[in-house]
């Protein structure tokens, strides 16, 4: 029955990440080819729609807080931190003038309510095929930009940062823009910001960034924050408050869904194995 029961699961998941990547290729294609000459509101458009996964997961990750399935604290943390630099993104468009027309604020937002009712099934009925979704659509936003700057570079490099790329640069507490990158260590990272070629340099190596955390999400447990593991001198946290339940999905959270004090006594197995 349980076999039965998680390849019906898979199936159901792979029918859905079909359909995703079906969706998001659309789109895509829609976009390139409807903002061929208009990057600005492409990258407008793009930015509006790339925040909502990480809103769809921290969505997801409190009805499994309050259901006791799957507590993580680092994901949300992380996840949020992602969140907040797609808005930077997003306001750096919005400055250069991405959102004049009506329209394409009406795509935009539209594509964006989508988006996040199927980002939250995918997550729902497996993270690690919505992290992995993710990580694929962080990688064409990448590419997109890499090609962008490549073609317009000398341009770039006339223009003027917009102010609020400076701001969430380098001024101010970078504590939020250090967070998302867990690949990176706190404070390592500080781009320059002399010209607009510069403001889209840094967006790019921000997809690069979301990509690796994307990568390491699809390992279950392996994310943690950045500064959980500077504060504890380069180590992983091993003591925490909340232990979470070893589930990657509802269907499979509800099969073996177990009290906290299991899971403590589990992980404490675990440590003392690991000593031997």
């Amino acid at each position: 029955m349980w076999v039965f029961h998680h390849l019906h699961t898979q199936a159901v998941a792979a029918s859905l990440y079909r359909e995703g990547g079906s969706s998001s290729d659309s789109v895509i294609f829609l976009l390139d080819n409807l903002y061929a000459d208009r990057h600005y509101a492409r990258f407008y458009v793009l930015e509006t729609i790339a925040r909502v996964p990480y809103f769809a997961f921290v969505s997801v990750l409190h009805m499994y807080e309050s259901f006791g399935w799957w507590r993580r604290a680092d994901y949300l943390k992380v996840h949020f931190a992602e969140s907040w630099n797609e808005l930077h993104h997003l306001l750096v468009m919005e400055a250069l003038g991405g959102d004049k027309r009506w329209f394409d604020r009406f795509l935009a937002q539209h594509i964006a309510v989508a988006y996040f009712f199927l980002a939250a099934l995918m997550y729902t009925i497996s993270p690690r095929m919505a992290y992995h979704f993710s990580e694929c659509v962080e990688r064409h936003a990448y590419s997109t930009y890499d090609k962008f700057i490549k073609q317009h570079g000398a341009e770039l490099k006339k223009l003027p940062a917009p102010a609020v790329a400076v701001e969430y640069y380098t001024k101010g507490d970078l504590y939020m823009f250090d967070e998302f990158q867990t690949n990176q260590v706190p404070n390592s990272r500080r781009p320059k910001v002399d010209n607009l070629y510069d403001v889209f340099i840094n967006i790019r190596d921000d997809e690069g960034e979301h990509c690796k955390t994307m990568l390491a999400c699809q390992t279950p447990g392996r994310l943690t924050s950045p500064h959980a593991i500077t504060e504890n001198n380069g180590n992983d946290v091993e003591n925490r408050a909340l232990h979470p339940a070893e589930c990657m999905g509802i269907l499979d959270c509800i099969i073996t869904s177990s009290s906290s004090a299991s899971r403590a006594q589990k992980q404490n197995s675990l440590k003392e194995s690991g000593k031997k």
